[in-house]
């Protein structure tokens, strides 16, 4: 009995879709009365045909708002990505052109400083390197003997001195930083022109320090440590640090001080090297002048006035 009721519900469900089908392509054909009259229009077989015909308008209608919405997605999608492409793009040259402002700065305050030291001429380079081994105490730079760069130049910034040149390449060179264990820069106290020598702290890579001052000498915080221009590497007056602390040898005769770089030795980008300097010479020694008849008298005297 079920069988034979799933058979005539299947026949029915197929007869209304026939009808449908039929409808709906009858619809549809005769719809364009331009082209095609219909032989029996009465009003009674319009009726008939009126819902095949709203069924048919409604399912247009669904197809045309389904492929609508379908095109608007697919044209949101590729304008989304196009807008992320935007976005990325504008991001990279946001990234680009504030490197380039920054670089620009840096090469700004190094040029005024080549222009306000008429004294040296200095060769601009760039930092291309660190020694993994040695990352606070040495760099390379992107100039060599190429460009003039000789053994034992002196380099700076526009804050101070950083170090000198210890190994010369054609079209690089390594330079030796203030906070190398193996530095020795003379100098002076700028304040009281006790002097000193700077060199690198093993126990604190970071900073220098300034030793062989005597225990009672006038050496304090705050003080502005320069170049003395004793040793023929490091032309006179350039600022090295300045002093942070000042502390006492185990031995009790000196002391030492700790100095503050000038320049941040951990962000060089931009450094220059000295390669050449016209400073003055120092001035002759002048004789006292000597009353005459008293030329021998400090001979005689054994010296003692």
């Amino acid at each position: 009995m079920s069988k034979i009721k799933n058979d005539e519900h299947s026949g029915r469900a197929a007869l209304i879709l026939a009808v449908v089908f039929v409808g709906v392509f009858c619809s549809v054909f005769f719809a364009d009365k331009g082209r095609f009259e219909l032989p029996f229009s009465t009003p009674s077989l319009m009726t008939v045909f009126a819902p095949f015909q709203r069924a048919a308008s409604w399912v247009g209608g669904k197809y045309q708002d389904i492929t609508s919405d379908v095109w608007d997605m697919i044209t949101l999608h590729e304008q989304n990505k196009m807008l992320r492409n935007e976005v990325r793009e504008l991001r990279e040259q946001n990234r680009k052109a504030a490197e380039y402002a920054a670089e620009n700065s840096r090469l700004r305050e190094l040029l005024g400083y080549k222009n306000s030291a008429g004294q040296f001429d200095l060769m601009i380079c760039s930092v291309i390197g660190r020694e993994a081994a040695t990352w606070t105490s040495v760099i390379t730079v992107n100039k060599g003997s190429n460009d003039g760069i000789k053994k034992n130049m002196a380099a700076v910034t526009n804050h101070g001195l950083i170090g000198h040149v210890t190994e010369v390449g054609p079209v690089s060179c390594r330079i030796e930083l203030v906070t190398d264990p193996r530095a020795a820069v003379a100098v002076l106290d700028q304040r009281s022109r006790i002097a000193g020598i700077v060199q690198g702290d093993i126990a604190d890579i970071y900073r220098a320090r300034m030793v062989n001052i005597p225990r009672s000498a006038d050496v304090a915080v705050g003080d502005t440590i320069v170049t003395s221009g004793f040793g023929g590497i490091y032309p006179k007056g350039l600022v090295v640090g300045t002093v942070s602390e000042v502390k006492n040898d185990a031995g009790g005769l000196l002391k030492y001080a700790i100095l503050e770089s000038s320049a941040d030795l951990q962000k060089l980008e931009d450094v220059a090297i000295i390669i050449a300097s016209r400073e003055s010479a120092p001035e002759p020694l002048t004789p006292q002048a000597v009353t005459p008849g008293t030329e021998n008298l400090d001979s005689y005297n054994g010296g003692r006035p």
